[in-house]
């Protein structure tokens, strides 16, 4: 028996290191399986996200591309206004703004627009039907500080808001610019482009902004 005993003792005793060598196998196979599946799935997020940053791309450069082009034939329709200093075109971060001097369309402390000015008017509407039909568009309105004193207008806030939507009304009445694509902000004095110091100074901030927003963001607005 004692025999028997110890020739037991003696296979356990060199079993049990094989055992926990199958066991450790078995954990770094299970390891590595974890490990080949994560990897597949880093792999994976990572070309999706490739093709979303190429989609946003591409998108963006699309988005460009139409308010380039947009502001290419804006320059070339706006040209004699670009040129006495009575209209500007910028890109910026918020889309493409066209700026008008106020007494480009309105008389001082009016809301009606003038003749001579409809024709600026109709320039930018044709752009904006043709060029870029799916791009929402804020219109503007500004003062500067001078308190209003002879007009009727309670504050500038009043005047700077009427013009604004004197603007947007004729956009869509007469020129048929779809009336969803268009909102109205008065400013009043409050978002001045030169220190109002000199006269010259207050013309640049008495002033309507047409802003044609990037297609992406006018879908973002509209939702």
């Amino acid at each position: 028996m004692k025999i028997k005993f110890v020739i037991i003792m003696f296979l356990a005793i060199f079993a049990l290191p094989g055992c926990a060598s199958i066991e450790k196998a078995k954990r770094t196979d299970g390891l590595e399986i974890e490990n080949q599946n994560l990897r597949a799935r880093i792999e994976r997020l990572q070309k999706e996200k490739v093709r979303e940053i190429k989609h946003v791309v591409e998108q963006k450069g699309r988005e460009l591309s139409e308010l380039e082009k947009a502001k290419f034939e804006l320059e070339e329709a706006l040209k004699k206004e670009i040129g006495d200093y009575k209209a500007k075109l910028e890109m910026t971060e918020r889309g493409l703004v066209i700026t008008f001097l106020s007494e480009v369309f309105f008389d001082s402390g009016k809301d009606v627009i003038r003749e001579d000015g409809k024709g600026s008017l109709q320039k930018v509407a044709e752009v904006l039907n043709q060029n870029v039909p799916d791009s929402n568009v804020a219109i503007e309105g500004h003062t500067d500080n001078q308190p209003i004193r002879y007009s009727g207008w309670k504050t500038n806030w009043e005047l700077s808001s009427a013009r604004a939507l004197a603007v947007l009304h004729y956009l869509i009445d007469e020129c048929t610019v779809k009336p969803t694509r268009l909102s109205a902000n008065g400013y009043g004095e409050f978002q001045p482009v030169a220190a109002n110091d000199t006269k010259e100074n207050m013309q640049k901030n008495r002033r309507v902004e047409i802003v044609i927003l990037p297609s992406k963001l006018s879908k973002m607005k509209v939702n």
